[in-house]
């Protein structure tokens, strides 16, 4: 009997959804080797419909503020994966279930929060890939303060605009070029 993860392809690059991370691993030695493929640490807990995304970076560097998160995923994603350096606070969610609706009518391929998500059931009902350090239900403030497109820093590896995120039940990683 197979155990293959259902093919969700809608807001994806073409071909993009037919990967494994333990695979891309095996066939990037030399990437992984000099750095230009890294593995997230397995600290971030998944959420939402989509336990497989890839896309292409967009980054955001925000703390306990979600108005830049919010004004991104009003945009179309494109097939794009969000990933929002929320410094690691375990003090309020940076996601709730109004913006994974969002990210998922705007065709994002996911959202990866190193910070809190909250409305879980919510998120969990909507066709998207979030990963997230953990559930909390304050909300954040909404003051408009942080960085678009920057570098930051997710676990404490390094994640610049324009990489590329591939996220499945294994793990995540993030590589410099397109690897599937």
């Amino acid at each position: 009997m197979s155990h293959a993860l259902p093919n969700h392809t809608s807001g994806h690059a073409p071909g993009i959804a037919d990967f494994a991370t333990a695979d891309l691993c095996d066939d990037n030695a030399m990437l992984l080797e000099d750095g230009r493929l890294a593995v997230l640490p397995p600290v971030l807990r998944h959420f939402g419909k989509r336990i497989r995304f890839a896309g292409r970076v967009v980054t955001l560097k925000v703390f306990e503020d979600n108005a830049l998160v919010r004004a991104m995923l009003e945009t179309p994603g494109d097939g794009q994966v969000l990933v929002v350096d929320g410094g690691g606070s375990l003090r309020r969610a940076l996601v709730g279930g109004q913006l994974a609706l969002l990210a998922q009518d705007n065709g994002w391929a996911g959202v990866v929060v190193d910070g809190c998500v909250r409305d879980t059931v919510e998120i969990d009902s909507c066709d998207i890939g979030i990963r997230a350090l953990a559930a909390h239900p304050q909300r954040s403030a909404r003051k408009g303060a942080g960085e678009r497109n920057v570098r930051v820093q997710i676990a404490g590896v390094p994640v610049n605009p324009g990489d590329w995120l591939y996220a499945d039940a294994d793990g995540i990683l993030v590589a410099q070029q397109r690897l599937a």
